[in-house]
């Protein structure tokens, strides 16, 4: 190996350690890991919005939005779909609407 690529290489090295340090220390909060800090664990989350429209759930997603922290799931109820919020820290259903349109498909033209 040539000088150069030795230095770039060495430079790589630094910066991906320093990147990974400044992770640790909190610099980049990871949304994937504040799901530890829910009071409630997401099957819990699930069953209440099953319970509530009396349906299915087909996916559901650990949120933060203008409430906080929020589980997102989607139930099915007969032929509808239906969108639950459930608090992550309570366990109570915020808000329920019937989804018109699948929002997660890309190739819907309705999105």
């Amino acid at each position: 190996m040539n000088r150069y690529s030795k230095f770039s290489l060495l430079v790589a090295a630094i910066a991906a350690a320093g990147t990974v340090a400044y992770a640790a220390q909190g610099g980049m909060e990871n949304d994937a890991l504040s799901i530890t800090k829910a009071k409630i664990p997401l099957v819990q989350a699930v069953t209440t919005a099953e319970q509530h429209v009396n349906g299915r759930a087909s996916r559901a997603e650990y949120e933060n939005s203008k409430q906080g922290w929020v589980y997102d799931v989607e139930v099915v109820s007969g032929a509808k779909v239906f969108d639950v919020r459930v608090d992550a820290d309570k366990g109570t259903v915020i808000s329920s609407a019937e989804d018109k349109a699948d929002r997660d498909d890309d190739h819907d033209k309705q999105d």
